[in-house]
């Protein structure tokens, strides 16, 4: 399930997340393009992903990006992190990664 929240601008991602949930979370994402100011996306309670989540999350840090905003990718656990990593999510300009707390 992927949740916004305006103030301050935070996108909450938890439970499993893939193809089949993309068009669940389509108004979510559209709504955080509309964030004023940094984005945070919490993945603490995010406990399994395809890369279909990481790839809108992408396009979310892109289009920030254009106006000026960026994205902190908060708590991600251990195999949230490595996907992050395979598809590059974590290179974009803009985009900040936070560890989970150990």
């Amino acid at each position: 399930m992927v949740d916004f929240h305006d103030e301050p601008p935070f996108l909450r991602c938890s439970g499993d997340e893939d193809r089949t949930t993309q068009s669940r979370r389509r108004r979510a994402l559209s709504r955080a393009l509309r964030a004023r100011g940094e984005l945070v996306v919490d993945l603490s309670e995010l406990a399994w992903a395809d890369a279909s989540l990481m790839l809108d999350l992408m396009m979310v840090a892109r289009r920030l990006r254009q106006v000026g905003h960026g994205m902190v990718l908060r708590g991600a656990q251990p195999q949230i992190a490595r996907l992050i990593e395979l598809v590059g999510l974590h290179r974009l300009p803009g985009v900040r990664v936070e560890p989970a707390p150990a």
